[in-house]
């Protein structure tokens, strides 16, 4: 077993990722040790109900039944989640649109709803960049959330989100819509394979800004690496040191640009076979109704939801779980 073996712990990145290998593992086999259990249990109930023509039975048959049913669409789920990347931590970063203070405070509670989503998984979160509203709310963040299948989970969530509500920023009291864009990436450690040349890169050093300690560590140099050829831009002002901060964007922009070959690959085949029906993330994903109804609804699966403080709360896992049944039908 490699956790026995006496230089186990001397890669502690490798032993973490060991470590969480396994308890996933675990988690499995529990899972699967509760479904055989639950389903004795609801075979024995059943014929006990026969034997002796006891209705008192129904209701507990029912509730094992339906334990039964969440715990097989838990593991199903995770059966899903079988992309090249799916397994590591994401990277996730957050936009505001038009709209200025209203669509800043949008996103920072879309930033909110993926912290408490991520607090509920028992994922740790840990923000690589962040920049305040002129007023209020955010004006962009980008955070890493990491646990065993964050970005299997998280990559459902890559598009536009659209908010409808009375503006507390507005003193007529009208209805707003306001957009923020959402964009998922793996956190990949080991090195890719894309070819980046020193002149396809613009880089430029900043002063970390935000909120305080409580978000960045505000005496580092911030960085900020533009690739000329696609215009994609990232930026890390968290890690401790100028060379850091420029080692995770780098690492951040090879990401981006493996997943957008990885796109560009997805539209060939497609067009290739002549497919009209198009896999790819919508302009506005999902909606947020606050007024006059109350509803989220995903545009993609056309899953509704009518609860949406729970959802902005970090239930977001209909969502998820129905996105991946989506896109793997």
């Amino acid at each position: 077993m490699k956790m026995q073996e006496p230089d186990f712990w001397d890669n502690p990145q490798k032993s973490q990722e060991t470590s969480k290998e396994l308890s996933s593992l675990k988690e499995d086999v529990a899972v699967y040790d509760s479904l055989k259990q639950l389903y004795d249990d609801i075979e024995t109930y059943i014929e006990m109900g026969l034997e002796e023509e006891d209705a008192s039975l129904i209701p507990e048959i029912e509730e094992s039944i339906n334990k039964y049913k969440d715990l097989y669409e838990k593991i199903r789920i995770k059966t899903l989640l079988s992309g090249e990347y799916d397994a590591n931590d994401a990277i996730v970063t957050l936009h505001a649109g038009a709209g200025g203070t209203e669509s800043c405070d949008w996103t920072s509670m879309l930033y909110r709803m993926y912290t408490r989503w991520a607090e509920k998984k028992g994922f740790s979160l840990e923000v690589l960049d962040y920049l305040d509203g002129e007023e209020a709310g955010i004006k962009s963040v980008t955070f890493q959330i990491s646990g065993i299948n964050a970005y299997g989970y998280l990559k459902s969530e890559k598009g536009v989100h659209r908010l409808v509500r009375i503006s507390p920023f507005n003193a007529a009291g009208k209805r707003q819509t306001s957009f923020a864009s959402c964009d998922v990436m793996p956190d990949i450690k080991e090195d890719i394979d894309i070819e980046i040349n020193d002149d396809e890169i613009r880089v430029d050093t900043y002063r970390s800004s935000g909120a305080g300690g409580q978000h960045i560590n505000k005496t580092s140099s911030a960085i900020r690496i533009t690739h000329l050829p696609t215009n994609i831009v990232v930026t890390c002002q968290n890690e401790r040191s100028q060379h850091m901060n420029k080692e995770k964007a780098m690492q951040m922009l090879k990401a981006k640009l493996y997943l957008l070959k990885q796109e560009e690959n997805t539209a060939k085949e497609a067009d290739i076979r002549g497919e009209v029906t198009e896999i790819g993330w919508g302009n506005q994903i999902r909606s947020y109704v606050m007024q006059p109804y109350t509803m989220v609804k995903d545009h993609r699966t056309n899953i509704s939801v009518s609860n949406v403080s729970a959802v902005l709360d970090g239930d977001i896992d209909t969502f998820i779980n129905e996105y991946l049944k989506w896109v793997n039908s």
